[in-house]
């Protein structure tokens, strides 16, 4: 099937998936209706099936491609790395920065888990909690090596993460700080969370 695409325009599936994007993110998965997707992609509400099979299923190949593009680029930020005060710093500062520079998309996988069907989100947990892990693991590497001293690990990720999910809602490129500024604060801010040694200053 050829996909269609205006003069100067995106293709179509592109423009649905960030017309989804943008809508889900702002108005949430359930205020968004078929007619608010088709006219936001440029599309009429019977072509726009020729791209998504279900808004459902949208949702959830939305959530299952960031995740695993934010696992897979972890992955890649780690490798090699057994140092567990490095491999935190490359976590916080890729979470960061990731949430920075696409807050609406990170904002979706964020908030809307739980408008997916049961099979669709035991897929999207699945590949948060392998993501999710890389943290947990890193921590207790840190405490086993004596370098991290929080007494609450499991705890201590979680706020971490949040911590660093809210940049999805506040930062501004135009603000005080630029997206490597703000994921070195914020590296320093989770050392001092776990209890690690600071940073030296550059």
């Amino acid at each position: 099937m050829a996909v269609t695409k205006p003069a100067g325009g995106r293709p179509a599936r592109e423009r649905v998936h960030r017309a989804a994007v943008r809508l889900f993110a702002t108005k949430g998965f359930h205020g968004t209706g078929i007619r608010d997707l088709a006219k936001a992609a440029d599309l009429s509400s019977a072509s726009l099936y020729h791209y998504m099979p279900t808004k459902e299923r949208l949702l959830a190949d939305i959530m299952r491609t960031s995740l695993q593009s934010l696992l897979d680029a972890a992955l890649g930020e780690l490798d090699g790395v057994d140092d567990p005060v490095e491999r935190l710093d490359r976590l916080v500062a890729l979470h960061v920065t990731r949430h920075a520079r696409e807050p609406m998309r990170t904002r979706v996988v964020d908030n809307e888990v739980d408008a997916l069907t049961p099979a669709s989100r035991r897929d999207v947990v699945g590949i948060r909690d392998s993501y999710e892990k890389l943290w947990s693991d890193t921590i207790d590497d840190g405490l086993h090596s004596g370098v991290f001293t929080t007494t609450r690990p499991a705890t201590t990720r979680l706020a971490l993460l949040d911590m660093c999910n809210g940049v999805a809602r506040w930062f501004s490129p135009g603000g005080e700080l630029g997206r490597s500024d703000l994921a070195d604060h914020y590296a320093d801010l989770a050392r001092r969370m776990v209890g690690a040694p600071p940073r030296q200053p550059r």
